[in-house]
């Protein structure tokens, strides 16, 4: 189905840790969601030179509220200018939006024992996945990391997600003390994983992807570039990768991804 273009209304903006959560409703952007995709989110007022480039944000639930339909529950990372300038903004505010953009993660046939690895904010489309896959009857396992507890994406909503939890933050603050690429084999032997999907930072994702490879699963990442344009027309946003046929190219992170076969992306290339 065709991305659309919408005039969202924000109806909740709140501080959880680190982060900022915002909840938008946007006719027909929520309707067709799929864990994996994302929106881009206009900044700045409209008609101004403060105008920027659009945010890509990760939907991080889809979830009914009442007189409104489905609302878009999204994770912000106040960064710069632009993030911050979404963090300020009122409830009732406009905000101008596509989506949903991107190809999702895709889902296993059969139930089988999946790992769900994610690092800071950007473990915020896991949650979704994590509920399609036990409706299949999949065995779910998340593990979750962070710098420290601020950073660490719903960590008691993962308990309610999973069959079982691993946490790693790198100061000790909460679970085990390091990162997840130290813990990362472990959890994938105990939990026999035949299916690993991981959303976080290059290095994170690169170390799964490699981890996973050598437990014998099969892994899908969702790769976080800088975004432009969000709709595939800058190219902007490359990702080095193997095709089918083997030939290397570059491809494009908001259309072709943001979602990639770990064994497929060239790692050493990405973000040249």
């Amino acid at each position: 189905m065709s991305p659309v273009h919408a005039t969202g209304e924000l109806l909740a903006s709140r501080k959880v840790g680190a982060y900022h959560h915002l909840s938008v409703v946007a006719r027909g952007v929520a309707e067709q969601f799929r864990p994996g995709t994302f929106v881009a989110v206009a900044v700045g007022t409209p008609g101004t030179s403060a105008v920027l480039a659009p945010r890509p944000l990760w939907i991080h639930r889809v979830r009914p509220v009442g007189g409104y339909g489905l609302a878009l529950q999204l994770v912000l990372d106040v960064r710069g200018p632009g993030t911050r300038w979404l963090a300020e903004q009122p409830v009732g505010a406009r905000l101008a939006l596509t989506g949903p953009l991107g190809r999702p993660f895709a889902l296993p046939k059969e139930p089988v024992a999946c790992v769900l690895v994610g690092e800071g904010y950007s473990a915020a489309p896991l949650f979704p996945l994590a509920d399609r896959l036990r409706e299949r009857g999949c065995a779910v396992t998340l593990l979750l990391g962070a710098p420290d507890e601020a950073h660490l994406l719903s960590a008691l909503e993962a308990r309610r997600s999973a069959r079982a939890v691993t946490v790693v933050t790198r100061d000790g603050s909460v679970g085990q003390r390091g990162e997840i690429a130290g813990a990362v084999a472990e959890v994938l032997r105990r939990a026999e994983a035949a299916v690993v999907y991981a959303a976080g930072p290059e290095p994170m994702l690169h170390a799964v992807a490699a981890a996973a490879e050598a437990h014998g699963a099969w892994s899908q990442c969702a790769v976080e570039q800088p975004l432009a344009c969000a709709t595939g027309l800058c190219h902007g946003c490359p990702v080095p990768v193997v095709g089918e046929d083997g030939v290397a190219r570059t491809v494009r992170a908001c259309v072709d991804g943001p979602v990639f076969r770990g064994d497929r992306v060239r790692w050493e290339e990405l973000g040249r």
